[in-house]
């Protein structure tokens, strides 16, 4: 066992220094909302000198030097900041944009989960890449500790067929992919936009009403979200969703795979509770 905890060890302290030889990276660049969230949750809030112009939770970070989209930073707007290293995502970044910090001897970190399942390690990594190995440890350890207490929420006599939408017109919904399509699954649930294989796909009315989702969860928009939604409850209205009340609005906390995560797992359970 002894051996195996030294081995551990000596790869972290590699790694680590792989990317930053001994220094601890004091100027950060975030180009993903969901990556900013993790920095600020791990205390690293205050080396974090620019994020995307979607980097707008927690509140401090809106206060943040903004280098543009997530798709298509300025490069020069990141240039100037003179980062010690740019941490970047696998969901969202190119691939492109980090070689070309690369070229310029930036260094980059690539934070690579993409479902819940593995958010904890990948907190974990980043932590470790960045300085934070304790602070990353313990919070991905509660975060796991959090997301076992929830299992089946949903009666398992039928499989409940469940809608995500984010926003009502166009019709965009949750699918394949996506930490909204993992929770659903996890709570017993069947995403019935999870066969698209796409992330967040356009669906249509006629789908809707062909495939008579059970619960509809509609998630907060930058409007009134419920009201923007009228037109569109209306016209789906047949369905057993709409018909029995099972339309819950919620916040955006499933939006992001980050820390707020948990706090999305909590406020669905407590929906299916309402209606079980």
């Amino acid at each position: 066992m002894k051996k195996i905890i030294i081995i551990i060890l000596i790869s972290v302290f590699f790694v680590f220094n792989s990317i930053f030889g001994d220094e601890i990276p004091d100027r950060i660049v975030s180009l993903a909302p969901n990556v900013t969230e993790i920095l600020f949750a791990l205390d690293l809030g205050n080396r974090v000198i620019g994020v995307t112009n979607y980097c707008d939770y927690p509140e401090e970070a809106r206060k943040i030097p903004k280098i543009g989209g997530m798709s298509n930073p300025s490069l020069e707007a990141v240039v100037s900041l003179k980062p010690d290293i740019v941490v970047m995502t696998t969901d969202g970044n190119q691939k492109k944009f980090e070689e070309r910090l690369r070229s310029l001897k930036i260094k980059t970190y690539v934070f690579k989960s993409r479902r819940l399942s593995e958010l904890p390690q990948g907190i974990r990594d980043m932590g470790s890449a960045l300085g934070a190995r304790e602070k990353a440890s313990s919070f991905s350890s509660e975060m796991e500790k959090t997301i076992s207490k929830f299992g089946r929420t949903l009666p398992s006599a039928k499989k409940t067929k469940i809608l995500f939408i984010i926003w009502p017109e166009p019709l965009i919904v949750a699918g394949y992919g996506t930490a909204i399509d993992d929770v659903i699954t996890l709570l017993g649930g069947e995403n019935i936009a999870s066969k698209t294989k796409v992330t967040y796909p356009k669906f249509s009315i006629e789908e809707i009403i062909r495939q008579a989702p059970d619960l509809i969860f509609i998630g907060k928009g930058h409007t009134n979200i419920k009201e923007a939604s009228k037109g569109l409850l209306k016209k789906i209205g047949a369905v057993p969703a709409v018909k029995t009340g099972a339309v819950f609005f919620v916040s955006d906390n499933l939006y992001r795979l980050g820390p707020r995560v948990v706090k999305g797992i909590e406020e669905m359970a407590e929906c299916l509770k309402q209606k079980y």
